[in-house]
Protein backbone atom coordinates (compact mmCIF):
# COMPACT_ATOMS: atom_id res chain seq x y z
CA UNK A 1 0.00 0.00 0.00
CA UNK A 2 2.84 2.40 0.82
CA UNK A 3 4.52 1.74 -2.53
CA UNK A 4 1.19 2.30 -4.31
CA UNK A 5 0.63 5.64 -2.57
CA UNK A 6 4.20 6.75 -3.35
CA UNK A 7 3.75 5.85 -7.02
CA UNK A 8 0.37 7.60 -7.08
CA UNK A 9 1.87 10.71 -5.51
CA UNK A 10 4.76 10.85 -8.00
CA UNK A 11 2.39 10.31 -10.92
CA UNK A 12 0.08 13.04 -9.60
CA UNK A 13 2.70 15.77 -9.19
CA UNK A 14 4.59 14.74 -12.34
CA UNK A 15 1.38 15.11 -14.38
CA UNK A 16 1.11 18.80 -13.47
CA UNK A 17 3.43 20.17 -16.17
CA UNK A 18 2.21 17.95 -19.04
CA UNK A 19 -1.46 18.51 -18.17
CA UNK A 20 -1.01 22.28 -17.99
CA UNK A 21 0.95 22.36 -21.26
CA UNK A 22 -1.65 20.20 -23.01
CA UNK A 23 -4.56 22.29 -21.71
CA UNK A 24 -2.98 25.61 -22.65
CA UNK A 25 -1.88 24.33 -26.03
CA UNK A 26 -5.17 22.80 -27.17
CA UNK A 27 -7.86 24.98 -25.57
CA UNK A 28 -8.66 28.66 -24.97
CA UNK A 29 -7.85 28.35 -21.25
CA UNK A 30 -5.40 31.02 -20.06
CA UNK A 31 -2.43 30.55 -17.75
CA UNK A 32 -3.98 32.62 -14.97
CA UNK A 33 -7.29 30.76 -15.29
CA UNK A 34 -5.48 27.51 -14.46
CA UNK A 35 -3.85 29.16 -11.43
CA UNK A 36 -7.12 30.76 -10.28
CA UNK A 37 -9.36 27.72 -10.44
CA UNK A 38 -6.73 25.38 -9.04
CA UNK A 39 -6.42 27.53 -5.93
CA UNK A 40 -10.10 28.40 -5.66
CA UNK A 41 -11.13 24.74 -5.83
CA UNK A 42 -8.29 23.77 -3.49
CA UNK A 43 -9.44 26.39 -0.94
CA UNK A 44 -13.02 25.12 -1.08
CA UNK A 45 -11.96 21.49 -0.64
CA UNK A 46 -9.61 22.29 2.27
CA UNK A 47 -12.15 24.54 3.98
CA UNK A 48 -14.93 21.96 4.10
CA UNK A 49 -13.57 19.68 6.88
CA UNK A 50 -12.63 22.66 9.06
CA UNK A 51 -16.01 24.33 8.58
CA UNK A 52 -17.76 21.08 9.54
CA UNK A 53 -15.60 20.20 12.56
CA UNK A 54 -14.43 23.49 14.04
CA UNK A 55 -15.46 26.64 12.10
CA UNK A 56 -14.35 28.84 15.02
CA UNK A 57 -10.72 28.27 13.94
CA UNK A 58 -11.11 30.90 11.23
CA UNK A 59 -12.16 33.47 13.82
CA UNK A 60 -9.01 32.84 15.87
CA UNK A 61 -6.53 33.80 13.13
CA UNK A 62 -4.09 36.35 14.57
CA UNK A 63 -2.56 39.34 12.81
CA UNK A 64 0.82 37.62 12.66
CA UNK A 65 -0.69 34.49 11.11
CA UNK A 66 -2.60 36.58 8.58
CA UNK A 67 0.50 38.54 7.52
CA UNK A 68 2.62 35.41 6.95
CA UNK A 69 -0.29 33.76 5.11
CA UNK A 70 -0.69 36.89 2.98
CA UNK A 71 3.01 36.83 2.05
CA UNK A 72 2.80 33.13 1.23
CA UNK A 73 -0.32 33.67 -0.90
CA UNK A 74 1.28 36.49 -2.89
CA UNK A 75 4.41 34.42 -3.52
CA UNK A 76 2.28 31.43 -4.54
CA UNK A 77 0.23 33.55 -6.97
CA UNK A 78 3.36 34.91 -8.64
CA UNK A 79 4.87 31.40 -8.64
CA UNK A 80 1.93 30.01 -10.58
CA UNK A 81 1.95 32.97 -12.98
CA UNK A 82 5.64 32.38 -13.75
CA UNK A 83 5.58 28.57 -13.89
CA UNK A 84 2.41 28.14 -15.93
CA UNK A 85 3.49 30.83 -18.41
CA UNK A 86 6.90 29.15 -18.72
CA UNK A 87 5.19 25.96 -19.90
CA UNK A 88 3.98 27.89 -22.96
CA UNK A 89 7.51 28.97 -23.85
CA UNK A 90 9.91 26.16 -22.95
CA UNK A 91 9.76 22.39 -22.64
CA UNK A 92 7.79 20.70 -19.88
CA UNK A 93 10.92 18.84 -18.75
CA UNK A 94 13.01 22.01 -18.45
CA UNK A 95 10.26 24.05 -16.76
CA UNK A 96 9.55 21.31 -14.21
CA UNK A 97 13.21 20.79 -13.34
CA UNK A 98 13.90 24.52 -13.00
CA UNK A 99 10.86 25.19 -10.85
CA UNK A 100 11.82 22.24 -8.62
CA UNK A 101 14.85 24.28 -7.51
CA UNK A 102 12.60 25.41 -4.66
CA UNK A 103 14.70 23.50 -2.10
CA UNK A 104 17.92 25.01 -3.44
CA UNK A 105 16.50 28.54 -3.29
CA UNK A 106 15.47 27.95 0.33
CA UNK A 107 19.08 27.13 1.15
CA UNK A 108 20.22 30.33 -0.62
CA UNK A 109 17.71 32.44 1.34
CA UNK A 110 18.84 30.80 4.57
CA UNK A 111 22.49 31.54 3.72
CA UNK A 112 21.66 35.24 3.34
CA UNK A 113 19.96 35.06 6.74
CA UNK A 114 23.14 33.71 8.32
CA UNK A 115 22.11 30.06 8.56
CA UNK A 116 25.06 27.67 8.20
CA UNK A 117 24.83 24.45 6.19
CA UNK A 118 27.04 21.40 5.80
CA UNK A 119 29.41 21.33 2.84
CA UNK A 120 27.38 18.55 1.22
CA UNK A 121 24.38 20.90 0.98
CA UNK A 122 26.52 23.60 -0.66
CA UNK A 123 27.99 21.05 -3.07
CA UNK A 124 24.51 19.91 -4.05
CA UNK A 125 23.46 23.53 -4.47
CA UNK A 126 26.34 24.16 -6.88
CA UNK A 127 25.53 21.01 -8.84
CA UNK A 128 21.84 21.95 -9.17
CA UNK A 129 22.60 25.44 -10.39
CA UNK A 130 25.16 23.95 -12.78
CA UNK A 131 22.22 22.11 -14.31
CA UNK A 132 20.38 25.45 -14.66
CA UNK A 133 23.32 26.90 -16.59
CA UNK A 134 23.37 23.83 -18.86
CA UNK A 135 19.64 24.00 -19.64
CA UNK A 136 19.48 27.76 -20.19
CA UNK A 137 22.65 27.62 -22.28
CA UNK A 138 21.17 25.09 -24.67
CA UNK A 139 17.84 26.96 -24.83
CA UNK A 140 19.66 30.23 -25.49
CA UNK A 141 20.79 28.71 -28.76
CA UNK A 142 17.35 27.27 -29.50
CA UNK A 143 15.12 30.35 -29.26
CA UNK A 144 14.62 33.53 -27.20
CA UNK A 145 11.18 32.24 -26.13
CA UNK A 146 12.67 29.06 -24.67
CA UNK A 147 15.25 31.07 -22.73
CA UNK A 148 12.52 33.39 -21.39
CA UNK A 149 10.52 30.32 -20.36
CA UNK A 150 13.55 28.95 -18.52
CA UNK A 151 14.04 32.23 -16.64
CA UNK A 152 10.36 32.35 -15.68
CA UNK A 153 10.60 28.79 -14.35
CA UNK A 154 13.69 29.72 -12.30
CA UNK A 155 11.78 32.72 -10.89
CA UNK A 156 8.87 30.38 -10.16
CA UNK A 157 11.18 28.15 -8.13
CA UNK A 158 12.47 31.13 -6.13
CA UNK A 159 8.91 32.28 -5.42
CA UNK A 160 8.01 28.74 -4.35
CA UNK A 161 10.86 28.91 -1.84
CA UNK A 162 9.52 32.19 -0.44
CA UNK A 163 6.04 30.65 -0.26
CA UNK A 164 7.37 27.65 1.65
CA UNK A 165 9.31 29.74 4.17
CA UNK A 166 6.43 32.17 4.77
CA UNK A 167 3.98 29.28 5.04
CA UNK A 168 6.24 27.57 7.55
CA UNK A 169 6.08 30.65 9.76
CA UNK A 170 2.29 30.81 9.51
CA UNK A 171 1.86 27.11 10.22
CA UNK A 172 3.81 27.27 13.46
CA UNK A 173 0.49 28.09 15.10
CA UNK A 174 -2.12 27.28 12.43
CA UNK A 175 -3.70 23.98 11.44
CA UNK A 176 -3.13 22.73 7.91
CA UNK A 177 -6.79 23.15 6.99
CA UNK A 178 -7.00 26.73 8.25
CA UNK A 179 -3.73 27.79 6.66
CA UNK A 180 -4.31 26.20 3.25
CA UNK A 181 -7.86 27.58 3.06
CA UNK A 182 -6.66 31.10 3.85
CA UNK A 183 -3.55 30.90 1.67
CA UNK A 184 -5.20 29.29 -1.36
CA UNK A 185 -8.18 31.65 -1.08
CA UNK A 186 -6.02 34.78 -0.99
CA UNK A 187 -3.83 33.37 -3.76
CA UNK A 188 -6.91 32.95 -5.96
CA UNK A 189 -7.85 36.58 -5.21
CA UNK A 190 -4.36 37.80 -6.19
CA UNK A 191 -4.52 35.79 -9.42
CA UNK A 192 -7.93 37.27 -10.21
CA UNK A 193 -6.46 40.77 -9.90
CA UNK A 194 -3.54 39.79 -12.16
CA UNK A 195 -6.00 38.39 -14.69
CA UNK A 196 -7.97 41.66 -14.62
CA UNK A 197 -4.89 43.77 -15.35
CA UNK A 198 -3.57 41.43 -18.06
CA UNK A 199 -6.98 40.87 -19.70
CA UNK A 200 -6.85 37.09 -19.25
CA UNK A 201 -10.37 35.64 -18.94
CA UNK A 202 -11.16 33.26 -16.08
CA UNK A 203 -14.39 31.88 -17.56
CA UNK A 204 -16.01 31.23 -20.93
CA UNK A 205 -13.92 28.23 -21.96
CA UNK A 206 -14.98 25.19 -23.96
CA UNK A 207 -15.76 21.87 -22.26
CA UNK A 208 -12.29 20.50 -23.01
CA UNK A 209 -10.74 23.48 -21.24
CA UNK A 210 -12.79 22.94 -18.09
CA UNK A 211 -11.93 19.25 -18.16
CA UNK A 212 -8.26 20.20 -18.30
CA UNK A 213 -8.60 22.53 -15.31
CA UNK A 214 -10.39 19.83 -13.31
CA UNK A 215 -7.77 17.22 -14.28
CA UNK A 216 -4.91 19.50 -13.20
CA UNK A 217 -6.56 20.23 -9.85
CA UNK A 218 -7.52 16.63 -9.09
CA UNK A 219 -4.31 14.92 -10.28
CA UNK A 220 -1.65 17.36 -9.13
CA UNK A 221 -3.21 19.02 -6.11
CA UNK A 222 -5.77 16.68 -4.55
CA UNK A 223 -4.27 13.27 -5.45
CA UNK A 224 -0.54 13.99 -5.71
CA UNK A 225 0.02 16.14 -2.65
CA UNK A 226 -2.63 14.35 -0.58
CA UNK A 227 -0.82 11.05 -1.18
CA UNK A 228 2.47 12.55 0.01
CA UNK A 229 0.84 14.08 3.06
CA UNK A 230 -0.57 10.66 3.97
CA UNK A 231 2.87 9.06 3.55
CA UNK A 232 4.28 11.45 6.15
CA UNK A 233 2.45 9.40 8.78
CA UNK A 234 4.50 6.29 7.93
CA UNK A 235 7.69 7.64 6.28
CA UNK A 236 10.30 10.15 7.35
CA UNK A 237 9.97 13.63 5.81
CA UNK A 238 13.44 13.13 4.32
CA UNK A 239 12.37 10.04 2.40
CA UNK A 240 9.16 11.72 1.23
CA UNK A 241 11.16 14.73 0.03
CA UNK A 242 13.49 12.43 -1.90
CA UNK A 243 10.55 10.62 -3.53
CA UNK A 244 9.05 13.95 -4.61
CA UNK A 245 12.20 14.61 -6.66
CA UNK A 246 11.04 11.84 -9.00
CA UNK A 247 8.66 14.51 -10.33
CA UNK A 248 11.52 15.76 -12.55
CA UNK A 249 12.13 12.59 -14.61
CA UNK A 250 8.44 11.70 -14.30
CA UNK A 251 7.31 14.93 -15.96
CA UNK A 252 9.96 14.53 -18.68
CA UNK A 253 8.78 10.97 -19.41
CA UNK A 254 5.09 11.92 -19.50
CA UNK A 255 5.82 14.86 -21.80
CA UNK A 256 7.82 12.61 -24.12
CA UNK A 257 5.07 9.97 -24.29
CA UNK A 258 1.93 12.11 -24.45
CA UNK A 259 3.20 15.38 -25.94
CA UNK A 260 5.91 13.91 -28.22
CA UNK A 261 8.39 16.26 -26.60
CA UNK A 262 12.01 15.69 -27.56
CA UNK A 263 14.98 17.58 -26.12
CA UNK A 264 18.60 18.17 -27.14
CA UNK A 265 20.96 15.67 -25.52
CA UNK A 266 22.61 18.44 -23.51
CA UNK A 267 19.31 19.39 -21.88
CA UNK A 268 18.97 15.90 -20.44
CA UNK A 269 22.40 16.38 -18.89
CA UNK A 270 21.15 19.56 -17.23
CA UNK A 271 18.07 17.74 -15.93
CA UNK A 272 20.30 15.04 -14.44
CA UNK A 273 22.52 17.64 -12.73
CA UNK A 274 19.50 19.34 -11.15
CA UNK A 275 18.07 16.03 -9.96
CA UNK A 276 21.39 14.89 -8.42
CA UNK A 277 22.07 18.30 -6.91
CA UNK A 278 18.65 18.54 -5.26
CA UNK A 279 18.97 15.00 -3.92
CA UNK A 280 22.30 15.94 -2.31
CA UNK A 281 20.76 19.15 -0.88
CA UNK A 282 17.86 17.25 0.69
CA UNK A 283 20.06 14.43 2.00
CA UNK A 284 22.68 16.87 3.30
CA UNK A 285 20.06 18.69 5.38
CA UNK A 286 19.26 15.47 7.23
CA UNK A 287 21.90 16.06 9.87
CA UNK A 288 22.38 19.76 9.29
CA UNK A 289 22.31 21.79 12.49
CA UNK A 290 21.47 25.41 11.95
CA UNK A 291 20.64 25.99 15.60
CA UNK A 292 17.28 27.46 14.79
CA UNK A 293 14.69 24.80 15.46
CA UNK A 294 14.23 21.69 13.38
CA UNK A 295 16.29 21.36 10.19
CA UNK A 296 14.41 22.00 6.99
CA UNK A 297 14.82 18.39 5.87
CA UNK A 298 12.98 17.24 8.97
CA UNK A 299 9.92 19.33 8.22
CA UNK A 300 7.00 17.93 6.21
CA UNK A 301 7.84 19.65 2.93
CA UNK A 302 5.31 17.62 0.98
CA UNK A 303 2.31 19.49 2.36
CA UNK A 304 3.86 22.75 1.17
CA UNK A 305 4.13 21.55 -2.42
CA UNK A 306 3.10 23.95 -5.19
CA UNK A 307 3.15 22.28 -8.57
Amino acid sequence: MTFFLAALGVLGVASSGPLIAATLGSTTVTALAVAFWRNAIGAAVMATPTLVREPAQFGRITGREFRWSLMAALALALHFACFITSLQLTSVAAATALVCLQSAWIVVIQLFRGVKHRWQVLAGLGTAFGGVVAITGFDMGTSPDALLGDLLAVAGGLLAGVYTLAGGRARQSMTTGTYTTLCYGMCAAFVAVLALFTNQPLVGFEAAGWMGIIAITVCAQLIGHTAFNHLLATMSPLLVSMIILLEIPGAALLAAVFLNESLPAGTYGGLALILVGLAVVVAGQRTGKAGRGRPLAERPLADLGTD
